[in-house]
């Protein structure tokens, strides 16, 4: 991720508390993933996430917020009850890091502490730029996946993307201008790379570090799957990635803000 992004959103606070119809506000919960090492569980819950915000609310209805979230999603096919993934014997732990811009509508007018709602439910939908870095630990060493080549890439794949956030969530006005809320958004990467996992075994004399990292199917039973062409992935162009959480915020509020 692009290093000047941080301190633009530190400059965007700034400005924003000082207006008077904006929103500050954090986050803390789950990250999970669905894509090459969980193909069917798309609430699996695998790493924590927080995140930090900035909300310009444009009226009781219509917000944009630029929002950050740092996030840890795993998977080990070790601890699948599919038989052909435990015998693959994959896994990885992958940091993720993403800033974006997400417009939100509340199905109920929403103003805290002066409305005449309480709640709301609410929908968001967004463009996110995202760093990651996958990893794995083998013979007790962590290695960087992104540049071991495991699938014979003639250069490491890109460990950024953009992808789109959408979800729902609800919030509820617990007192003065805060607002509790719990949503949960899917993000989909233009990247396929998450878990270092994608197309098709490369190597076969497994030799080297890159080749053991691509096929661990024989660490047990020094028997290996994995053949040179034959399937390592889904078969899927992409990865998915989401986030669940508890969030908390503040509303500033004056006597000539918007609502009146």
């Amino acid at each position: 991720m692009p290093k000047f992004i941080p301190f633009i959103f530190l400059l965007f606070i700034s400005y924003g508390i000082q207006a008077q119809t904006w929103e500050i506000g954090g986050g803390i919960g789950g990250a999970g993933y669905m894509g090459d090492l969980n193909i069917s569980n798309p609430v699996k819950v695998s790493g924590i996430s927080v995140s930090a915000f900035l909300k310009r609310n444009f009226d009781g209805y219509f917000s944009a917020k630029l929002n950050y979230t740092y996030g840890v999603i795993s998977a080990a096919d070790s601890n699948s009850s599919n038989a052909q993934f435990r015998r693959r014997n994959l896994s990885f732990t992958t940091t993720l890091s993403e800033i974006s811009v997400i417009g939100e509508f509340n199905f109920m007018e929403y103003i805290p502490q002066i409305g005449k709602n309480s709640f709301t439910p609410y929908v968001f939908l967004g463009v996110a730029a995202l760093s990651f870095s996958p990893g794995t630990v083998y013979q007790g060493q962590k290695y960087d996946l992104s540049t071991m080549a495991t699938e014979g890439q003639k250069k490491a794949y890109s460990t950024t993307a953009f992808s789109v956030p959408y979800g729902a969530g609800m919030k509820y006005n617990f007192t003065g201008k805060f607002t509790l809320g719990f949503e949960i958004g899917y993000r989909n990467p233009n990247t396929d790379y998450l878990d270092d996992v994608s197309g098709q075994y490369y190597y076969s004399a497994h030799n080297t570090l890159s080749e053991k990292l691509s096929d661990r199917s024989g660490e047990k039973t020094g028997v290996y799957i994995g053949s040179p062409g034959s399937q390592r992935g889904d078969g899927q162009p992409r990865d998915t990635y989401f986030f669940t959480q508890v969030t908390i915020s503040y509303t500033f509020l004056t006597q000539k803000c918007y609502f009146h």
